[in-house]
């Protein structure tokens, strides 16, 4: 082994690593990067190594400034293939005045560029200082630092797939709109280099946002440019772009349309689609939808991957599963589940109907559209073009001797009934509707014209779910709150825990939070319930009612998952309505959960 490298190895420790020395040796052979295979070796701590090699070198260390804003004029010293492909991050520029400074006519003009610093993984890669010096004109100032950092910042810098943009548009002169509306016509005549392709430029716009465990991605044209968004954990976040993309902006959104089979030529009504697509052997339903607006037209795309969901994974705690479980063995009723649209109602009723389906039972859904697909249940998708609604399908369903029935959303009046129906006559039926917390689910069935007496006798249980953040596992933290604000929101003082909050690590990308949890309330159908929907009692009373059989908000249940360390206070007030009874009565129906670590209420 090289003596430079076995003495870095041994300031590192990693001298007795048999791992590492043989990854050395496998690089050498085949004459590649030998600090990637380091970093490729597991167990090997990645800022010890690279600051080990920083020191060798005698180079300075970089780490971004999460403070300061990223240079986007960097740009133009280094182009975006070499800089990608070689992982070279441009992070600062040397300057002196020019000579014709006191003409200048801005400040850019006033200086001139004496150097350029660049962050590398492996400033001694050979092949990458070559492609750099043939690039760059100017001196060099190496640094060194962290992988995902420098990958991080070359996103933010060029934008995503901004080596594939670069390439598709080499060698235009012009970016014209009448070439822009030709583009969609020869986009699967004309052949194009595969690493220079806008289907390659897609496909990344779609692995970037599985990668990051988005929900949802939008491309938005826009007045001078093309936005693209993913949803991820709730939350809206703007993914960088090359600047020019505008350019490509009718590239792009055809190609999403010819991969959702849409007509790409009707550019003035919203079209609806699905692809298909699989990524590391997992198959993923995406659901298209399109929406014209003045700029051009915007495409939505939902990702749905098709891992089986089960109650498991829905997380309720020990004392909501019992419940949840006893309403499952019930032979017939209707059982709802109330919230607004993205609050997780048609995740919770696959993972019922997955807990119910078996040999002996028949399960029928009608869904629009269908987003989960499951064996062993007969799933049927509405078209209102041609007369497949939910009223009508409902009617064949129940004329094909099935056991559990699945309606979408109860959306009318006529649906409604039908469903109650099927539940007097001896069927399990789940639904949907739109509401603000489970007992509302009681008057606005009434709204809708059923009669009290068949809502009491056909419904069993009204659930209501919001979601909200998990924290990241990896970098949470215990906290302490002020007595004072816990009693003001109402934060039941019977039960202990530990409230913990989100600080924010490379695992959950600086957010301190990962992925997304529900919290529940659920509304059971009790005698003295029913009687009081029976003598159309006022709403309140319901309320009233529900907590005295032993009802517990949303809120509350939201205040246990902060208390058993999964999100934060602020993550349920965020999504809850106050309750002011809460805290004034102990729920019956969810009973204490066992303590755990004293909660020492103090200052931040």
């Amino acid at each position: 082994m090289i003596p430079v490298i076995d003495n870095l190895l041994r300031q590192c420790g990693f001298a007795e690593n048999e791992d590492v020395r043989q990854a050395i040796d496998e690089a050498c052979h085949n004459q590649t990067s030998f600090v990637d295979a380091v970093l490729d070796v597991s167990g090997v701590n990645e800022r010890t190594f690279l600051q080990g090699l920083a020191a060798m070198l005698d180079l300075p260390w970089w780490e971004p400034d999460p403070d300061k804003q990223q240079d986007r004029s960097l740009r133009r010293y280094l182009p975006a293939d070499v800089a990608l492909k070689n992982r070279l991050l441009p992070i600062g520029i040397d300057t002196k005045p020019s000579e014709n400074a006191a003409n200048a006519i801005d400040q850019a003009s006033a200086v001139e560029a004496t150097a350029l610093h660049i962050a590398a993984t492996d400033p001694l890669n050979l092949v990458a200082r070559q492609q750099l010096a043939a690039a760059v004109s100017l001196p060099v100032v190496w640094h060194v630092g962290a992988r995902t950092k420098i990958a991080e910042g070359l996103q933010k810098l060029y934008g995503l797939g901004a080596d594939t943009f670069e390439k598709i548009l080499r060698g235009r002169a012009d970016w014209g709109a009448e070439e822009l509306a030709e583009e969609v016509t020869v986009l699967d005549n004309e052949p194009e280099d595969e690493e220079a392709s806008v289907v390659r430029f897609v496909n990344q716009i779609i692995r970037r946002g599985l990668e990051q465990r988005a929900t949802d991605i939008h491309v938005e044209p826009q007045q001078d440019r093309l936005r693209i968004r993913y949803r991820i954990d709730g939350r809206l976040e703007e993914l960088p772009v090359p600047d020019n993309i505008k350019a490509l902006q009718a590239s792009v959104i055809a190609r999403l349309k010819i991969m959702a089979r849409l007509d790409i030529a009707e550019k003035r009504l919203p079209q609806d689609g699905r692809i298909n697509l699989e990524l590391d052997g997992n198959p993923i339903d995406v659901r298209v939808a399109t929406i014209p607006s003045v700029e051009g037209e915007s495409v939505s795309l939902r990702l749905l991957g098709q891992q089986t969901v089960t109650l498991d994974r829905l997380g309720m705690n020990g004392t909501l599963r019992p419940v949840v479980d006893e309403l499952l063995k019930l032979p017939n009723g209707i059982i709802l589940i109330t919230g607004p649209t993205g609050s997780g109602k048609s995740t919770t009723l696959y993972a019922f109907l997955s807990q119910l389906n078996q040999t002996h039972r028949r399960i029928v859904t009608i869904e629009d559209p269908v987003e989960y697909k499951m064996p062993g249940i007969l799933q049927i998708a509405v078209k209102p073009e041609i007369g497949l609604t939910f009223a009508t399908g409902l009617r064949s369903i129940l004329r094909g001797d099935p056991n559990v029935v699945m309606v979408g959303e109860m959306r009318d009046l006529e649906t409604t009934e039908i469903a109650i129906r099927a539940a007097l006559t001896g069927h399990l039926v789940f639904s949907t509707l739109h509401t603000n917390d489970a007992i509302g689910g009681i008057t606005r069935l009434v709204d809708m014209g059923v009669e009290p007496f068949l809502v009491s006798s056909a419904v069993r249980a009204f659930f209501a779910q919001r979601l909200v953040r998990r924290l990241c596992p990896v970098c949470r933290e215990p906290t302490e709150v002020e007595p004072e604000y816990l009693e003001s929101i109402g934060f039941p003082h019977f039960r202990r825990g530990q409230l913990m909050k989100a600080k924010g690590c490379e695992s959950c990308r600086g957010t301190g939070y990962q992925g997304r949890l529900s919290i529940y309330e659920i509304c059971i159908m009790t005698n003295a319930l029913q009687h009081l929907i029976n003598t159309r009692a006022h709403p309140s009373e319901f309320h009233k009612q529900a907590l005295a059989d032993g009802y517990l908000p949303m809120r509350g249940y939201g205040f246990m998952k902060a208390l058993e360390g999964e999100t934060t206070i602020q993550e349920v007030l965020s999504v809850t309505a106050a309750e002011r009874t809460f805290h004034e009565e102990k729920p019956k129906l969810v009973p204490r959960a066992p303590a755990t670590r004293p909660l020492v209420p103090v200052a931040h």
